[in-house]
């Protein structure tokens, strides 16, 4: 039986029978439906009537809307609701904030802001905007460790590589999340960051023995727990030594991804660390999920083998149905799902979804003191690596001639890269912008300062970031020519924090963290030296190679 008077429900009797109540009236359909977040987007008049009949346990919304249609969208969806929905967002910050609220900084750039008052304040901002909307769930803090700096999925997400950083501002951002009524998920169990792959695409694998897994990933889920997390979102990841220790010649399942693992979600996270809150699956359409067997085969074991959500599905539909027939068959036993079932049920009771679903609240998005106040953090992000031979502060009387040569910003949503914001703003201070295009000659006794500028964040289903001069330049030739021994050159990374290691050598380079306008401006105002840089690199940017300090 599970304990929802303990740890992190602390139900009271009221709350506790609500749960036995809701279950006790469930059909076998119901009980499936409610083992599914799906994701939701868009106004398709056919959604909600979808929603209906499947009645999951909750829905991840992606945000594209205005404020009235997605707060009229998810009271609707609340209302038609037989059990309350979870609605759950990644609340990750910059181009992952509610694209009608306020602006705030991604995890890498709250820790090279490195203020736990700072982060609380934009964790509440958060919080505070998306249970306005009808949001109580969010699948962060990412606690994930930027061990390996190629890898293109931890970078952004995560609070660096230092884990006692990682572990003060995660714990930081709980704390404000559960505060507001928005339940937090400690993600990606039991830890990325030290493969340069992409789950998305790959099983990943972390490669650490148990000791020094204990030292820094459990370290860190250890403390999560203790703190009161209420989830923990299993990753598709290995974690080969824990299962190699109790199980020698356990061969190819020594490699099962976390997500339908018994020994790291039954053995090592809720015995060994005695998690007692909700597991999530990560999204099930993942390749890490899907490449190790097929769907009809692992689906059951989610729920089976430990989760007690399943997250996202291509065919929602034909999905309730196959685990309604996994329960009717025994793949599902009835004590796990019970204990599945109790957990989410919990975790509404916990949210005091029972006693009724929140009001919207528009008037706190977006509020005025709010976007001061993030706007005052952003202002502390952005980093001065290097720059060997003093080119800053820029003037657009000695740099008044600029060639601007970027990729725009790259953004996992959008099917073409965005344009940067950096062009006009460097206008409106009195500089002539270029925008270079591929296969544009370039004479250096044309221009007075170059500034290579490249937006891209963590993305999603890309194997690598890197500084790709050939796409970027156009042509064989101009991808190896280097022109910032005859013209003034700052390098600028508005996301991935590693560029370096494709230009070691260029003379001046800025970490910026986050691709969004705001950041964007705030580098603007570092650059003339208006404001300092005061950021304080939460990784090595210099990714160990040592020439690139020079």
């Amino acid at each position: 039986m599970v304990d929802l008077t303990a740890a992190p429900f602390h139900l009271d009797p009221a709350a506790t029978a609500w749960v036995e109540a809701t279950l006790a009236g469930m059909s076998i359909g119901e009980k499936a439906g409610q083992l599914f977040v799906f994701l939701s987007r868009g106004f398709d008049p056919d959604e909600l009537p979808r929603l209906a009949a499947l009645g999951p346990a909750g829905i991840t919304r992606f945000f594209g809307g205005t404020l009235e249609q997605e707060i009229a969208f998810l009271s609707a969806a609340q209302a038609q609701a037989k059990v309350p929905l979870l609605v759950s967002s990644d609340l990750e910050g910059s181009r992952m904030s509610l694209p009608f609220g306020t602006q705030v900084p991604n995890p890498l750039a709250l820790a090279a802001v490195d203020d736990l008052a700072a982060s609380a304040e934009v964790a509440r901002i958060m919080a505070r905007e998306a249970a306005a909307v009808g949001v109580n769930w969010t699948f962060t803090p990412v606690i994930d460790i930027n061990a390996a700096f190629r890898s293109p999925i931890v970078a952004t997400r995560g609070f660096g590589s230092d884990v006692a950083q990682i572990k003060a501002q995660a714990l930081t951002q709980i704390a404000g999340f559960q505060a507001a009524g928005v339940a937090a998920t400690v993600k990606h169990w039991p830890g990325e960051g030290h493969d340069d792959r992409d789950q998305h695409l790959v099983t990943t694998i972390n490669p650490l023995t148990m000791p020094e897994w204990e030292a820094t990933h459990g370290s860190l889920y250890r403390a999560a727990i203790e703190a009161g997390v209420m989830a923990v979102m299993a990753g598709h990841i290995a974690l080969p030594s824990h299962v190699l220790a109790e199980t020698p010649d356990a061969g190819v399942e020594a490699f099962r991804p976390a997500s339908v693992s018994r020994p790291l979600l039954e053995g090592l996270l809720r015995g060994r660390l005695g998690f007692n809150g909700v597991i999530v699956s990560d999204a099930t359409p993942m390749a890490g999920f899907g490449a190790w067997a097929s769907r009809d085969q692992m689906l059951a074991q989610v729920i089976e083998n430990g989760c007690d959500l399943i997250l996202f599905s291509d065919d929602p539909k034909g999905d309730v149905a196959l685990i309604a027939a996994a329960i009717e068959d025994g793949r599902i036993s009835a004590a796990r799902l019970d204990a599945a079932l109790r957990r989410v049920l919990g975790l509404k009771a916990a949210l005091g979804l029972h006693r009724g679903v929140p009001a919207a609240a528009p008037q706190a998005v977006g509020r005025a003191e709010d976007r001061a106040a993030a706007q005052a953090v952003v202002q502390r992000a952005p980093t001065l690596v290097k720059d060997v031979h003093g080119l800053l502060p820029l003037s657009p009387v000695r740099h008044r001639r600029v060639l601007l040569v970027s990729g725009g910003v790259v953004f996992p949503f959008s099917p073409h890269p965005l344009p940067l914001d950096l062009p006009d703003l460097l206008r409106a201070e009195g500089f002539e912008v270029t925008l270079f295009h591929p296969g544009m000659q370039i004479v250096p006794k044309d221009w007075d300062l170059m500034i290579y500028a490249f937006a891209e964040e963590t993305l999603l289903t890309r194997g690598r970031i890197f500084l790709d001069w050939l796409r970027l330049m156009g042509d064989f030739g101009a991808a190896m020519q280097r022109h910032w021994h005859e013209v003034p050159t700052v390098m600028i990374s508005f996301g991935y924090p590693y560029l370096l290691y494709d230009a070691p050598r260029v003379p001046c380079y800025v970490n910026a963290y986050a691709s969004m306008p705001l950041m964007q401006s705030a580098v603007v105002q570092c650059l003339l030296g208006r404001a300092p840089f005061a950021g304080k690199s939460p990784v090595d940017a210099f990714c160990g190679l040592p020439d690139a300090r020079y």
